[in-house]
């Protein structure tokens, strides 16, 4: 039926908002060229990758539609489903401006993330933008509604829902915050790239001459400064490494993780796979491999302190966090970065409710001048710290040894782990045998002239300190729960995982603890 008396402001109205919508659809020529020579892809294909088809809702789509050249105002946020499951995005445009910040692209982005706070949904954040427009700086900088409300929401979503950044292109000066709040980064290498000042403000500010990639390149911060999770190769892989991290963490603090059919290990622990003697290293891996579901391990930060692995795994079907010293590296001592990497990772498992499992095969943390100046202590008491308020399900397994506090880093019995179990080739103590007698007898050993009465000399207090540690010794002190064979290990897991899911998560009653660092 045709309307009888049209209105000429409604059909002005329907083309301003046709050619607005066409505007925010798809990029320029010129802009879709500069996508393609930089490998990227458009932020509405990144978005389609994202969420089940037909499931994204947009808002504020005609944010700007008044202004020239800025449609959507450089950010597309939203709703849809990811594997059925809802989520919120928030993702920066590169075509418009650099995917830089104007007043109505920090107000929508502050309302997604109060949106995420109001519904508690999980927020996919899509990061490529060259920060704030200089221009608008008044409208969007200082004020109750400015840039600093998206960091206020993003620290008060942190632990009520997961936040997932995948990092495409530049995260410039404060826009920088937006990742390092989130619960993983996934960086694009050759294309991502975080910084609070740019090479050239360093070169003018501190007068340091310094390219892009050495002063925040994807491949910098996700080996040295561990702001960075995993590398990507392209936007294609970072949204696939996001949504495979979404599978194994929930919805929210209040609702379970998903769960998944059973797979055994894809290679089971056998009584080889460790080897007897501490001197010897090994991959943990291999016995990661054993205690998981078949290809479930899902490592993060590998390229960051890997003298420690962390990441989720699923064992029959259910998501566990892992925490274990590799030997293969760095003979598993643990640094002030070891123990930053481990920190965080415990408390995202706390705050979701996922129980963790510890692979102890520590000589303890690293001594000398240059750890010590770098506050090692400090930072191996936020390690012990977050090991003692984590409230959900622990468990400590005593690989190889565990000595002095990296048996306390590692979540051993004085922390209140549901269990404490070891292997037969396990060995608790204070330090390793030759460590002890030397502390202990060094003067007796450089009085002893002859060699051979000092060898022997020195063979008997070994001796005589492997016995007082011996772990049958420690079992029937009720010290460890249990020696259990590396074949029988995953399943003694599986049983005690299920029935510690009952635990009470109360930790102390305070307003919070003060963090060691």
């Amino acid at each position: 039926m045709t309307n009888a008396h049209p209105d000429p402001r409604v059909a002005d109205l329907r083309q301003r908002l046709e050619v607005a919508l066409e505007a925010s659809a798809g990029p320029s020529e010129q802009a879709r060229a500069k996508l393609d020579s930089q490998g990227k892809l458009y932020v509405r294909e990144r978005i389609a990758l994202l969420f089940d088809e037909g499931t994204f809702v947009e808002d504020g789509r005609y944010a700007n539609a008044t202004a020239t050249g800025l449609p959507a105002d450089g950010v597309v946020t939203g709703r849809g489903e990811v594997d059925g499951r809802a989520a919120i995005v928030v993702a920066n445009d590169p075509t418009v401006k650099a995917g830089s910040w104007g007043a109505r692209t920090v107000e929508k982005i502050i309302r997604a993330t109060e949106a995420a706070l109001r519904e508690e949904l999980p927020v996919f954040w899509f990061v490529d933008s060259a920060g704030a427009r200089i221009t608008d700086q008044v409208d969007l900088f200082p004020g109750r509604r400015g840039a600093g409300r998206i960091f206020h929401n993003q620290v008060a979503l942190s632990g009520k829902v997961p936040q997932i950044c995948c990092l495409f292109g530049p995260s410039a000066a404060g826009g920088a915050y937006i990742p390092s709040f989130t619960d993983i980064v996934v960086m694009v290498e050759g294309n991502a790239s975080m910084y609070l000042g740019s090479p050239r403000m360093a070169e003018m500010v501190v007068g340091e001459t310094v390219s892009l990639e050495e002063m925040g390149g994807a491949r910098m911060h996700c080996t040295v400064s561990g702001v960075g999770d995993l590398l990507a190769s392209d936007d294609t892989e970072a949204i696939e490494l996001a949504k495979l991290y979404f599978s194994y963490v929930p919805d929210s603090w209040r609702t379970p993780t998903p769960r998944y059919e059973v797979e055994e290990p894809s290679l089971p622990l056998t009584r080889d796979t460790v080897p007897q003697a501490e001197s010897v290293p090994f991959d943990v891996h291999d016995v990661i491999d054993g205690l998981v579901d078949a290809d479930s391990f899902f490592e993060i930060k590998p390229l960051f302190a890997p003298e420690l692995v962390i990441g989720f795994g699923r064992m029959a079907g259910e998501t566990v966090g892992l925490v274990a010293n590799n030997s293969a590296v760095k003979g598993g001592v643990l640094f002030s970065d070891s123990a930053d990497k481990a920190s965080r990772f415990i408390w995202l498992c706390d705050a979701f409710g996922i129980p963790l499992v510890y692979l102890a095969d520590v000589p303890g943390f690293m001594i000398g001048s240059e750890v010590e100046r770098g506050g090692i202590i400090r930072h191996g008491a936020k390690m012990v710290s977050a090991v003692s308020e984590a409230t959900v399900p622990q468990f400590c397994v005593v690989v190889r040894k565990a000595y002095g506090a990296g048996l306390y880093a590692m979540g051993g019995p004085g922390f209140g782990p549901d269990a404490t179990l070891a292997l037969p080739t396990a060995r608790i103590a204070v330090m390793g045998p030759e460590a002890a007698v030397n502390a202990v007898y060094a003067n007796k050993v450089a009085a002893i002239d002859d060699p051979a009465d000092r060898e022997a000399f020195v063979a008997a207090r070994r001796a005589e300190y492997l016995e007082d540690v011996d772990l049958e010794r420690l079992a029937a002190d009720l010290v460890i729960d249990g020696i259990v064979e590396a074949d029988a290990l995953r399943a003694e897991l599986v049983h005690r995982l299920r029935y510690a899911a009952r635990r009470d998560r109360h930790f102390s009653t305070r307003h919070r603890g003060v963090p060691p660092v």
